[in-house]
C-alpha cells in the first residue's frame, strides 16, 4: 500500500511521512522543491526500507490534482492514505495583504484540499481500508485577528472533514482531522511572523511529536486529533467562553 503526502518537503508534511514510513508504508511525496523532495525520498528509503517516489508540482495551479491522479494511475499504486498536509498562513491586517497572495493561500489552504480529496476518493474506495487526513490547526476554533484569514480558511478544513467522513461512513474511508498548535516548523517564517518567533518557540511542540499523534489519531479513525493538552485545553475553552473574550485574547497574542 502507499500514502500519498503533501506538502512533503519539509515540517510537519515530512515529519508525517517518516512516521508512515516507520510503519514500513510505502510513500508518494508531493510538493514543490524537487530538490528537498528528492533529499526527503532518499533519507527515507535508506533509513526505513521503503519506496518512496516523488512528484513535483505546485498544488495551488488549476487542475492540479487531475495531474496527480493521472500520475498515480500510470503507475497502479494502491493507494490507502491521503495526507492533505500543503498550506501555509499570512500575518498581517487583512487590509494589508496582498490580495492575489491571499487568494493563492485560500486556494491552497482549502479548494486545492477539495479537489485532491475528490480525484483521490474513487481510488481509496478500491482498498478494503483508507484514510484522509486532513491539517488544519487550532487556530481554525476562534476568529484569530491578524490571522483572520488563514483561520478562516483552517476553520473551512475542519468542516469539510467532519462533513466528508459522515459522507463517506461505510465505505471502508476514515476521515481525520489534525489540528496542531504551535509547531516548530517553518509556518513563522513563511507566515512573516519573525517578530513572533522567541514567543511562540516557548510554547512550540516538536514536529516530530505531532506527527506521531497525528498518524497514531487516524490509524484510530478519530475524527478530530488535537496533539498536546495545553492545545486541548485552549480549543475547549473557545466552547465554554464567549465569542467575544476568545477573540481579544486571540488579537492580544498576535496583533501586529
Amino acid at each position: 500500500m502507499f500514502a500519498l503526502v503533501t506538502g512533503a518537503s519539509g515540517g510537519i508534511g515530512l515529519c508525517l511521512a517518516e512516521e508512515l514510513a516507520k510503519r514500513k508504508i510505502n510513500l508518494l511525496l508531493i510538493a514543490r522543491s524537487e530538490d528537498k523532495l528528492t533529499a526527503a525520498a532518499t533519507h527515507l528509503k535508506s533509513k526505513y526500507g521503503i519506496e518512496a517516489f516523488i512528484f513535483t508540482i505546485d498544488l495551488s495551479q488549476p487542475l492540479a490534482e487531475n495531474k496527480v491522479k493521472a500520475w498515480v494511475d500510470a503507475h497502479q499504486w494502491p493507494v490507502n492514505i491521503v495526507i492533505n498536509n500543503a498550506g501555509y498562513g499570512l500575518w498581517g491586517r487583512a487590509e494589508d495583504l496582498d490580495i492575489s497572495t491571499l487568494n493563492n493561500m485560500m486556494q491552497l489552504n482549502m479548494n486545492s484540499m477539495v479537489n485532491l480529496s475528490h480525484s483521490m476518493i474513487p481510488i481509496l474506495r478500491k482498498q478494503t481500508q483508507s484514510y484522509i487526513l486532513n491539517v488544519a490547526s487550532t487556530a481554525a476554533y476562534q476568529a484569530v485577528p491578524t490571522l483572520t484569514v488563514y483561520a478562516a480558511t483552517k476553520a473551512f478544513v475542519v468542516l469539510y472533514s467532519r462533513g466528508l467522513r459522515w459522507e463517506l461512513k461505510g465505505t471502508g474511508i476514515s476521515v481525520s482531522c489534525l489540528s496542531p498548535g504551535a509547531t516548530s516548523t517553518g509556518f513563522i517564517d513563511r507566515a512573516g511572523m519573525q517578530s513572533m518567533k522567541e514567543r511562540a518557540d516557548k510554547f512550540s511542540m516538536k514536529a516530530e511529536v505531532v506527527a506521531a499523534i497525528g498518524i497514531d489519531g487516524m490509524f484510530k479513525r478519530k475524527a478530530e486529533i488535537i496533539p498536546g493538552f495545553v492545545n486541548w485545553i485552549s480549543v475547549m475553552a473557545t466552547y465554554l467562553l464567549p465569542k467575544t473574550l476568545v477573540e481579544r485574547i486571540a488579537y492580544g497574542l498576535y496583533k501586529v
